[in-house]
């Protein structure tokens, strides 16, 4: 991470205080190798980010259990500014969050028997179709509700940076998509997809409020 210079302009402090999410300049200052100082936060003088000297699991499990600190850290700390404009970047995002939602709507929207080898072409085309309008229209009209409620109720501005980086927030809190995967391995009742997009969707509320700064 790079250490930030403590006589830069205001307009380039990319860092928060995981604490109460007031602007730092620095969050540690490295005397050598694996000897570093974390800096306090000249607001309410804590530690502004000991997730630094975490692993990454302590990290994990903070955000599962929708920790603020641990968002504020995820959005602010952890990755450069650079990063986050990253075009790159958010196609990788989108790509894995569809490929998870594929995979969920064929769960949700099929059977067993469907699931399995499709007996034609024809059927196999079918399947997917079906599958694929379900998640296309389905993001559209959540991405659509998430920009058009950002506007309307939290009266927050919406630029092509801003929906970059509204986009960038749910991807990234939607990390508990992840456990879907373990579906394609064990058996698992379909209501196991509800409980996951449960948590999906108040981590999904939980980012949007630390990113825009209402927490």
């Amino acid at each position: 991470m790079e250490i930030k210079d403590g006589n830069e302009s205001a307009k380039e402090i990319s860092f928060r205080c995981v604490q109460c999410g007031f602007s730092v300049t620095t969050l540690y200052i490295q005397y050598s190798p694996g000897n570093i100082r974390l800096m306090k936060c000249g607001n309410c003088k804590a530690i502004a980010d000991e997730y630094i000297e975490c692993e990454l699991m302590i990290l994990v499990i903070d955000l599962i259990l929708h920790k603020i600190r641990a968002y504020r850290h995820l959005f602010y700390n952890r990755f450069s500014r650079e990063t986050l404009h990253n075009e790159g970047l958010l196609w990788k995002f989108s790509l894995g969050f569809l490929i998870l939602d594929a995979y969920q709507m064929l769960v949700v929207c099929t059977t067993p028997d469907e699931r399995s080898l499709p007996a034609s072409f024809a059927s196999f085309m079918g399947l997917s179709g079906k599958v694929l309008t379900g998640v296309f229209f389905g993001n559209l009209i959540f991405l659509g509700i998430i920009l058009f409620g950002t506007r309307r109720f939290l009266n927050a501005k919406i630029g092509d940076s801003r929906c970059k980086h509204i986009l960038l927030s749910i991807l990234l809190s939607s990390y508990f998509k992840i456990f879907l995967i373990s579906m394609m391995v064990w058996e698992f009742p379909s209501s196991v997809v509800f409980i996951i997009n449960m948590f999906v969707l108040s981590s999904n509320a939980l980012a949007l409020l630390v990113k825009l700064g209402w927490t």
